[in-house]
């Protein structure tokens, strides 16, 4: 069986790099808290890692509907639609949060 490659796969290390980071700010956060900082401090720190998350959402998102969006529509029938609806989908719950 032949494995599928997503879009993101020519910028993975990108990605990874930048979830890793996260993953960084991640513990830095609980360390404030365990350390009691200053609310407005660590709300600052989490508003940096919101941003940087959104970032690699949209970035996933754009991948998304460069190379799966456009495979499908290309292909045609049920799939095109089903990955737009994905991706509307995906959009809908990044403008939720």
């Amino acid at each position: 069986m032949a494995q599928h490659e997503y879009g993101y796969i020519q910028r993975k290390d990108d990605y990874l790099k930048r979830l890793r980071r996260i993953e960084g700010q991640a513990r830095g956060l609980q360390r404030m808290v365990e350390d009691e900082k200053y609310c407005i401090d660590i709300l600052t720190q989490v508003s940096a890692m919101t941003k940087a998350l959104q970032s690699v959402s949209l970035g996933l998102l754009e991948e998304h509907m460069s190379h799966c969006v456009v495979e499908a529509a290309r292909a045609g029938d049920r799939e095109a639609a089903e990955k737009v609806k994905e991706a509307t989908e995906a959009i809908a719950r990044l403008v939720r949060s």
